[in-house]
């Protein structure tokens, strides 16, 4: 509804909201999660483990250990020390998510380490060019990942489920190509799209993005 102020934020299973668009931090900025809330001491880091310049992407970190950590932030996961190692490193907990920070301090997400897109050097987030596509009336469902391309090393494939009274085609193809072109940077247009009646997901409702990898690595390499 129009006149309404979208107040997003960050968490995951393994914390509380860590990220917010908090009353206090001022007027929600559009495309971004907000700022660390009040007991996270949040960062953006290389793979070097330092802090990301402004517009650089990394990923979002928790300055903590598991002996002194904030309230919310898990103790670790049940039975699974080497998974509960690998996220409890460096003097930080690893989200396992990348994100970057403009130059005041709010952080915009890009997606699961796992899930961003290396395409003929450019490292595509598929939450973006999700957004993007879910604002077309034909899309109901979508999700966006990389299929392997022999120039490119992956190309931006989307995944779409349809709105009814829509019909897939060549010419819907070329109108949500040119529907992401020119919402977002052209080169994050993706260059596939499948159209399917429904997404895989988990029993609580997350789109597998890695079981339609898993299909499109057999189909495209095989």
């Amino acid at each position: 509804m129009a006149g309404i102020s979208i107040h997003e934020g960050f968490g995951q299973t393994e914390t509380t909201c860590c990220i917010g668009t908090l009353k206090n931090y001022g007027e929600p900025l559009s495309g971004f999660i907000g700022k660390p809330t009040p007991g996270y001491d949040v960062h953006v880091l290389d793979n070097e483990g330092k802090d990301c310049a402004p517009g650089e992407s990394g990923e979002i970190c928790i300055k903590a250990t598991l002996n002194n950590k904030p309230c919310g932030l898990m103790c670790g996961y049940y039975k699974d020390e080497e998974s509960t190692a690998y996220s409890w490193r460096g003097g930080y907990f690893h989200t396992g998510d990348t994100a970057y920070i403009n130059e005041h301090g709010f952080i915009k997400y890009i997606g699961r380490n796992d899930d961003v897109i290396k395409s003929s050097g450019y490292r595509i987030g598929p939450f973006e060019v999700e957004s993007v596509l879910m604002e077309h009336p034909a899309v109901l469902e979508v999700a966006v990942t990389g299929v392997p391309d022999p120039k490119r090393g992956f190309k931006v494939k989307a995944t779409i489920v349809l709105r009814k009274g829509y019909t897939a085609g060549d010419d819907l193809i070329l109108e949500l190509q040119n529907f992401v072109k020119t919402h977002t940077a052209p080169y994050k247009y993706p260059r596939v799209i499948e159209f399917v009646d429904s997404l895989p997901k988990t029993i609580s409702g997350k789109i597998r993005r890695t079981e339609i990898r898993e299909k499109d690595n057999q189909k495209y390499q095989g």
